[in-house]
């Protein structure tokens, strides 16, 4: 399995509705990030502050500037801290990195997809509870 190469589909694909936030999370927002709080509507997350119609996608994803532009879209969060839980626990599993087209799966991963699975546990554990 690749490193991350922050490609930005996992963001961008469940951005638009997709992602949901504990209530917990969303009432520190509100009272540590309000500049997170403002794209919560009625308990659901990135939401228009001004017109409070549903993202197409998180707005807190940036695209970070290329040095040559032949480089492929890299892309950060600026929330990654306070990110949601959805997001802290993704991936999850091998056969959503390949539904999703994750780009740090190799062919060995999909050759061997239970070894797979052990090395993205290890990977993600110390986001998972």
């Amino acid at each position: 399995m690749k490193d991350c190469n922050q490609c930005g589909k996992c963001c961008i694909k469940y951005g638009n509705g997709d992602l949901a936030a504990t209530q917990e999370e969303i009432d520190l927002w509100e009272i540590f990030n309000p500049d997170i709080f403002e794209y919560v509507k009625d308990g659901k997350i990135w939401f228009d502050p001004e017109t409070r119609e549903q993202l197409d996608r998180c707005p807190f994803l940036e695209l970070v500037p290329k040095i040559k532009v032949e480089e492929k879209d890299k892309y950060t969060c600026s929330i990654y801290q306070d990110r949601p839980e959805d997001c802290r626990l993704y991936p999850s599993l091998i056969d959503e990195m390949v539904r999703d087209e994750c780009e740090m799966i190799e062919i060995d991963d999909l050759e061997n997809p239970n070894k797979a699975q052990k090395q993205l546990d290890k990977l993600m554990s110390s986001s998972r509870p």
